[in-house]
């Protein structure tokens, strides 16, 4: 029988070799000696049956005489992979020698280290075909190659033939392999089929199984293992198995559990300390996380990156920049500022803490950047208002070569443009979310759709979200919101009621459409709604309580309003700003400062928005002193540079008061360019004052900053028309046809019996129009029967004073209170509200009915609106911060 051929020609001498060359070939010694016998085997094909014996017997006495498994385990530990193989080759298909299973392992355990997947299944093949018995060591190399190869399942094809498993080794490997790629539920089986199989699970299984348990948040399953591990007394056995249990419980919420297995660990090395640091700041501990760092630290455990990845969130939340100063002078120091964790931690730390210049000196300096790096300076550049750096540094990733804009970088850009109300560059990122098919992560949609809502596109941000292929409830509290904040409430509730029964609305929805109410001043829907947020449970959420004490508040319900304000507990700074708002809006300034004081009193210190609000209570109840005392507290005691909005409330402040010349001289010292909120809160009081000369003045100033704002114009022209200068009111109403303008028409509106009816100034095109002016002209008769004269020149026509007092009669909001009279259940209070200013005339006209009637009337009208817009700005945006949120 002739020899394989390539057994032949591995017998075969490189001719070009020298003797002392091959003598250095691995495995030389071995092919050598059966190079020798080569002559013997070819010759036995043609030899007699005596001469073949001869042959075979001599080869067999060859092979015996040597150590081959000694010299095959000697290549293995050289690392001589190849001639391993060619050697374990060769003695297979000569069919002489058998290798003892030893051998075989040191071979497998070769291929694993050198990860060569061919090379490993040629030896399993040749094991099969000897009929060597696997046994546990043998086994576990197999499946060990095979796992290290990439081979998964031929490994557990294995690893399932054997008959009994006790190797720890094996179950461990296999459990942590398949943790590395994500498939947590087949860990848990094979855990269960080890317990099953009576084999006693050692630290190193607890700890791959509690790590899968936490990353399913498997609290309870967890538990059960806990007390698996009191029962074999293996919690003592090092350390790994208690972090693993800290990181459970603290990936759960359960931090007081994961804080008494911390001080139970009789050994805690830096990853114990990591681990539960990390647990209280990610649970929103920061103070116990704090305290556990230091206690490290005078435990005598140095700090690693990980440490400093773990407590410098907690230093940026509760904006501790001293300390957060100190830990950056460390990692200089000990080397980790090359670490792009650490310097992405020191980048959020920054930024939170105000102060982006050290940002980004940080993110400039980085000589390794990854897009949680960019994702960090922009998210910085956006929370100190930097919005146009924060936008710049899209257009700066993109020219970035390897680095490219993940999803959340551009919701982070998106939101900057939200923020800034940067609309061109939040359309450009649009058309890049779309060139690159990204529109279908619902997150980035919700993105787009926050980024046009703010921006008042409302048109594309239904665009988005109707051809969104999935909608959750981030989505339609985003559209809801965006609604609402850009008064458009009716279609708000509409996308409400269409929810509903599609998805579940939460606390979110519940503040927008409260928010939507709140702007129809509809107070019979907010009980409605009230009512409904008790049945389904939201009426604990301090965000909700919030927007309905607002509600409550600019429906005319202050009591209410007040009442729910005193029932809830935990208030927060939104809480006080509301109320303080809802009593400045109706004119309660004392009430305002006392809320103030008191909030003060209770330790929370107020922000921008709040002192927003108590200028404004200030302004609107003429408390003049109280107002300047306050404006100079915030800057002085509590060191908050004041912004436009501040100063707008000032000069409404002065206007109202009829100090026009020192409001004047007032926005001329500002440090900052007046935008038209500021010259129209003095043009509102030169109309206020009939000051005609400055309101020509400060007109002028208005229309150079907003030229397409019909209402200017129109508070102009009546400024003229209340001073009877009749020729200049034509001017004017010229030059607004000349601009195209449109001019928005009187409406007002009343909710009686839970329908609301809309009142358009002139118009008799209610049913009960007869009975209306009926009503409105006895009003009017007993008013001048007890000495009260229509003020005429609220008319602004060049008319007669009988045509002026009937002009005055078919004011929207006089119809509206009129109807409200006529319909509304006796003893409840009549709601009104205006989308245009109330006038004088009408403010008089409604306290005479209320004193007839005996009955409460509220009005409310444009200018309470748009003076509570920049309080309102500190909780509207919040839905959409909280889809942020809820998006992470």
């Amino acid at each position: 029988m002739a020899a394989p051929a390539p057994v032949l020609a591995l017998f075969s001498e490189p001719k070009s070799l020298s003797r002392k060359q091959k003598k250095k070939l691995p495995g030389f010694s071995i092919l050598h000696s059966l190079q020798r016998t080569r002559l013997c085997v070819s010759l036995s094909a043609k030899s007699s049956a005596s001469a073949r014996i001869s042959a075979t017997t001599l080869f067999r006495e060859e092979l015996t005489t040597r150590d081959l498994d000694g010299e095959i385990q000697e290549l293995c530990q050289k690392g001589e992979l190849e001639a391993a193989m060619d050697t374990i080759s060769l003695l297979h298909y000569t069919e002489f020698s058998s290798l003892d299973s030893q051998t075989y392992c040191h071979a497998l355990q070769l291929c694993s280290d050198h990860e060569s997947l061919s090379h490993g299944k040629k030896l399993h093949s040749l094991i099969s075909f000897a009929g060597i018995e696997i046994d546990s060591d043998l086994a576990a190399k197999l499946v060990s190659m095979y796992v290290n190869c990439g081979e998964l399942g031929e490994g557990r094809k294995v690893f399932d033939g054997l008959a009994a498993n006790n190797n720890h080794f094996l179950w461990n490997l296999l459990m942590s392999k398949y943790s590395k790629i994500g498939d947590f539920m087949e860990v848990l089986l094979l855990f269960q089929k080890l317990w099953e199989s009576g084999v006693n699970p050692n630290s190193r299984t607890f700890s791959c199984v509690l790590k899968c348990l936490s990353i399913l948040g498997h609290l309870r399953s967890g538990m059960t293992v806990h007390g698996y591990l009191q029962k074999l007394d293996l919690f003592n056995n090092g350390s790994a198995v208690g972090n693993a249990l800290i990181s459970l419980y603290s990936k759960c919420g359960c931090v007081d559990t994961a804080v008494q297995v911390f001080d139970k660990m009789p050994v805690k090395d830096i990853i114990s300390w990591n681990t539960i640091i990390h647990g209280c700041v990610l649970n929103d501990l920061l103070n116990k996380g704090i305290e556990l760092f230091y206690k490290m630290l005078f435990s005598g455990v140095d700090m690693d990156a990980a440490t400093l990845v773990s407590i410098l969130p907690a230093f940026a939340e509760i904006g501790a920049l001293d300390q957060g100063r100190a830990l950056h002078g460390y990692t200089i120091k000990a080397g980790f500022v090359k670490e792009v964790t650490v310097n992405n931690s020191l980048l959020d730390m920054y930024s939170k803490c105000l102060s982006i210049q050290n940002s980004e000196q940080i993110f400039r300096k980085m000589s390794e950047k990854t897009i949680v790096s960019w994702t960090s300076m922009i998210s910085g550049y956006t929370v100190n208002g930097r919005y146009e750096e924060a936008i710049a540094l899209f257009e700066e990733l993109e020219a970035e070569e390897g680095i490219e804009p993940d999803l959340h970088f551009i919701t982070s850009a998106l939101h900057a443009c939200a923020c800034g109300k940067s609309w061109n560059r939040g359309s450009y990122i649009h058309d890049y979310v779309f060139r690159n098919g990204l529109e279908s992560h619902t997150f980035v949609a919700n993105a787009l759709m926050d980024m046009y809502a703010k921006c008042g596109d409302m048109e594309n941000a239904r665009f988005v979200f109707k051809h969104m292929s999935s909608k959750d409830v981030v989505s339609w509290n985003t559209l809801i919101g965006g609604y609402a904040k850009n008064s458009l409430p009716n279609e708000a509730l509409y996308l409400f009621v269409k929810m509903r029964p599609r998805v579940r609305p939460n606390s979110t929805t519940m503040a927008c459409a409260l928010r939507a109410l709140a702007s129809l001043s509809s107070l019979e829907k907010g009980r409605e709604m009230h009512a409904h947020i008790v049945r389904a449970g939201f009426q604990e959420c301090i965000f909700v309580r919030n927007a309905l004490v607002d509600m409550y508040a600019k429906s005319g319900a202050l009591m209410l309003a007040r009442k729910l304000f005193d029932l809830t507990d935990g208030r927060d700074l939104v809480s006080w700003t509301v109320m303080i708002a809802g009593y400045g809006m109706h004119g309660r300034g004392g009430e305002a400062l006392a809320i103030f004081k008191l909030m003060r009193k209770e330790g929370i210190n107020p922000d921008r928005v709040s002192f927003i609000a108590i200028l404004y209570a200030c302004s609107h109840s003429g408390l003049i002193d109280e107002g300047w005392r306050f404006f100079n507290v915030m800057r002085n005691e509590y060191k908050i540079e004041p912004l436009i909005e501040h100063y707008a409330c000032m000069v409404d402040l002065l206007s109202r008061a009829g100090r026009l010349s020192k409001a004047y001289k007032f926005i001329e010292s500002m440090p900052m360019e007046p935008d038209s909120t500021v010259w129209g809160a003095l043009l509102s009081g030169c109309r206020i004052h009939r000051d005609v000369k400055l309101a020509e003045k400060v007109a002028e100033r208005v229309f150079e900053l907003e030229p397409e704002n019909t209402g200017y114009y129109i508070l102009l022209a009546n400024i003229y028309a209340d001073a009877e200068k009749w020729e200049a009111v034509r001017k004017m109403r010229e030059r607004i046809r000349s601009k195209a303008l449109r001019k928005h028409p009187g409406c007002s509106w009343i909710e009686v019996k839970g329908k609301v009816h809309i009142f358009v100034s002139g118009s008799n095109s209610n049913s009960q129009s007869r009975n209306i002016k009926k009503l409105l002209e006895g009003v009017r008769k007993r008013m001048k029967e007890e000495g009260r004269v229509p003020e005429r020149r609220y008319a602004l026509i060049n008319a007669e004073d009988g045509e002026k007092e009937e002009a005055l009669c078919g004011h929207s909001e006089k119809l509206a209170i009129a109807f409200g009279v006529l319909n509304a259940t006796e003893g409840k209070p009549i709601r009104v509200a205006k989308n245009l200013r109330v006038c004088g005339d009408c403010h008089e006209v409604a306290k005479f009915i209320s004193y007839m009637t005996g009955r409460e009337i509220i009005l409310r009208d444009r200018t309470k609106t748009n003076r509570s817009e920049q309080i309102e700005a500190h909780f509207s945006t919040v839905a959409s911060e909280t889809s942020l949120r809820e998006q992470v």
